[in-house]
């Protein structure tokens, strides 16, 4: 308990999966938490149950001007920044051959241009801080192919979103802020239901004989007890590391 006291952190993708995981946790150890999603209505109706500091906005995170606004109303609400999580991310299957230009600008924008562009924007309030932990969820596609599912520009976006955090924690480590990354293997979330994966049992019988650990998936707690970590200053001597949480995946 109270791993995040006293630091304030915005959640992106709160409305479900790992980022709704996330915000229940964070909450729990301790921290003042935004979350925010494009879907306001879901997130402010799986958040409700949710006892602590939690205020909710409407974030598209490909645009700048929402960026901008969350973090002033941020600031304006907490008088400060510590924790910025990454995590909203969006997948789409096309193979390189099958995709169109729109939908490779459209992959981009969400999961890679959605970073750059939080990550542009929190640094300044961190900088005023003295310091801060960014966090973001890339993909083990953007380690081994075979991880991506045919999903070209989504694997690009995921390559981009790694250099990135690498080229950030590099550039911001004198002001101590911090930044790392996230590499989720085959977890259950709300996108993996939607793609008709019914309960974490059957995604660990898709994989088995890929992930050699069992139950051969993971959960959103899984991904968000790393978030927790990363975010906390138990790990205030980390910068641009990548955590893979994948169950020995890319291991094998």
């Amino acid at each position: 308990m109270n791993r995040l006291e006293d630091k304030v952190a915005i959640i992106t993708g709160a409305a479900s999966g790992m980022g709704l995981e996330a915000a229940h946790l964070f909450v729990k150890e301790g921290a003042k938490v935004v979350a925010t999603d494009i879907a306001t209505d879901q997130l402010n109706e799986v958040t409700k149950e949710i006892d602590g500091e939690i205020v909710c906005y409407e974030l598209d995170v490909t645009s700048e001007d929402q960026w901008k606004k969350v973090m002033e109303d941020t600031k304006n609400k907490f008088g400060k920044i510590d924790i910025l999580i990454n995590n909203a991310g969006v997948s789409f299957h096309n193979t390189l051959l099958e995709e169109t230009l729109e939908g490779w600008n459209r992959s981009i924008n969400l999961n890679l241009t959605s970073v750059f562009l939080g990550m542009q924007s929190v640094i300044p309030y961190m900088k005023e801080n003295g310091g801060g932990s960014i966090v973001n969820c890339v993909s083990l596609a953007a380690i081994i192919g075979s991880a991506d599912n045919g999903a070209a520009a989504y694997a690009a976006a995921k390559g981009g979103v790694r250099a990135l955090s690498k080229h950030a924690s590099i550039n911001f480590a004198e002001d101590k802020i911090r930044v790392n990354s996230i590499y989720p293997g085959a977890i259950l979330t709300g996108a993996a239901k939607r793609h008709g994966v019914t309960s974490h049992e059957v995604l660990g019988k898709a994989f088995e004989g890929t992930i050699p650990l069992p139950p051969y998936a993971g959960t959103a707690t899984d991904i968000a007890n790393g978030y927790l970590y990363l975010a906390s200053d138990e790990s205030k001597f980390v910068t641009g590391e990548e955590l893979v949480i994948d169950g020995g995946w890319s291991s094998k």
